[in-house]
């Protein structure tokens, strides 16, 4: 009775960083813009710092009609928005937030778990592109799995290179193998492994496959209301997961300073530091073009990648 009392516990809190954690995200990226932007709306909305924007957009598309095109694969179109969300729930379970177990479920292969569970996600956008009956939203799904194929090696290396480093591809593991001098020789993959998940998440720069000067919104372009919201509440999500899993691998996760006790505050300082760096470059880099998007997987974050392996296993090596 104890283990399923610990069980539940564990998935309700995992669930209930799953559903806070996007949102903060989502309402911390309108004020950020508006500051870097000058942009007044996201500051006003409800008076006192714009504190009425997210429930003004949560208003807005469940007021919006939800349409199905009349020539789209009406089940394939209505499932994609969920197989987009929902792996990055999955994903949260196996990421450690905190010492002394502090993890929705322990997995022994847990960085292939969440690596894969992630690829998943990509789906979504592939079946939103395939299904929607539109020339413009084939096209965004096109680009989405060709995006996937470049930046899912650079991503799966770089992890690799991590768990050559602790010996272990569990992530409780690898953040109990962790050691602080770790960080400088391992930075190079961090910057890829960050990267190539912004990437996949189309975060801008990289966000062609939904080019709204070109490809109208890509994949998504059929799509209203609350199946619309929950392709955007996935893209936050998928930042969440991205900057956790990128404290864990390779910024120590919950190690920090001061005592362990802490720890769930260093993990979530370290991912919001990251997230604001995921906003940052929204506001900072033009879109990259197609052809530019896939030279930079190909020619630089591959080879890097390789790079930090190779120096990864000579440091192996030299220290034992």
């Amino acid at each position: 009775m104890n283990d399923v009392l610990d069980v539940a516990l564990r998935l309700l809190a995992v669930f209930l960083v799953f559903l806070v954690f996007p949102l903060v995200v989502g309402q911390t990226e309108h004020k950020v813009m508006a500051h870097m932007q000058g942009r007044l709306g996201p500051m006003y909305a409800g008076g006192f710092h714009g504190w009425a924007q997210l429930v003004a957009d949560g208003v807005k598309f469940a007021q919006k009609e939800d349409v199905v095109p009349a020539g789209a694969d009406r089940r394939i179109f209505q499932l994609a928005p969920a197989i987009a969300l929902l792996p990055y729930l999955v994903v949260l379970v196996a990421i450690p937030l905190g010492p002394d177990n502090a993890v929705g479920q322990f997995v022994d292969a847990g960085i292939f778990f969440v690596l894969a569970v992630m690829g998943v996600g990509v789906l979504g956008s592939l079946m939103a592109g395939w299904a929607s009956a539109n020339k413009f939203s084939l096209l965004g799904g096109l680009r989405t799995a060709a995006q996937l194929m470049a930046y899912e090696l650079p991503m799966l290396l770089t992890a690799a290179s991590v768990a050559m480093a602790a010996g272990t591809v569990s992530l409780p593991g690898i953040l109990d193998a962790f050691e602080w001098w770790w960080v400088p020789w391992q930075i190079v993959g961090g910057l890829v492994f960050f990267t190539a998940g912004l990437a996949e998440l189309q975060r801008p720069p990289f966000d062609a496959p939904i080019a709204d000067s070109e490809i109208i919104f890509g994949a998504y372009t059929e799509y209203t209301g609350l199946r619309f919201a929950l392709f955007l509440l996935a893209e936050y999500a998928g930042i969440v997961v991205l900057c956790a899993l990128t404290s864990v691998l390779f910024l120590g996760g919950w190690h920090g300073p001061y005592p362990d006790g802490l720890g769930w505050l260093w993990m979530l300082l370290k991912t919001a530091v990251l997230a604001f760096v995921v906003i940052w470059l929204r506001v900072t880099y033009p879109r990259l073009r197609e052809d530019q998007l896939q030279k930079f997987a190909w020619t630089v974050l591959i080879p890097l990648a390789l790079a930090q392996i190779a120096l990864t296993g000579v440091v192996k090596v030299v220290i034992s």
